[in-house]
């Protein structure tokens, strides 16, 4: 069944969290006020409350020698789709944080980078060699 989700997350600042998820990640901004707005994300709704930083006790774990971040979201991408946003991040200077290869040559491989949001959120996009794998392994 394929459906949207919705995420709802504290933020420090809603302007500059606005100007990243649109003028960063090409996200469209909802319905929004002065102190939280929606964001459409791949067909997904985040909505982001100005109320303060969000403070997370397991900041990263290790994942076959990979150290990620423990609190993330984010979406799969089409290959071509995960290339495009990959290089419009870069040629906008953002900051990737780590860019992955998991699983290879097994069930489930897939390619991931990260990037921060102004809240301090990693936000993940991924693609998998095999779209059948997003569930499997």
């Amino acid at each position: 069944m394929a459906t949207q989700f919705h995420l709802a997350l504290p933020c420090v600042s809603i302007n500059k969290t606005r100007l990243f998820y649109k003028d960063m990640l090409g996200a469209e901004i909802g319905r929004s006020s002065v102190k939280w707005a929606d964001i459409n994300l791949f067909g997904n709704q985040i909505t982001f409350t100005e109320c303060g930083p969000f403070k997370f006790e397991s900041k990263s774990y290790n994942f076959n020698g990979d150290i990620l971040p423990s609190f993330h979201f984010g979406v799969i991408l089409k290959k071509e789709e995960w290339d495009n946003m990959l290089e419009a991040l870069k040629s906008k200077n953002a900051s990737i944080v780590s860019q992955v290869k998991f699983l290879e040559n097994k069930t489930g491989e897939h390619q991931s980078f990260f990037v921060k949001d102004p809240n301090d959120f990693t936000v993940e996009f991924k693609c998998f060699s095999k779209s059948s794998d997003i569930f499997n392994g």
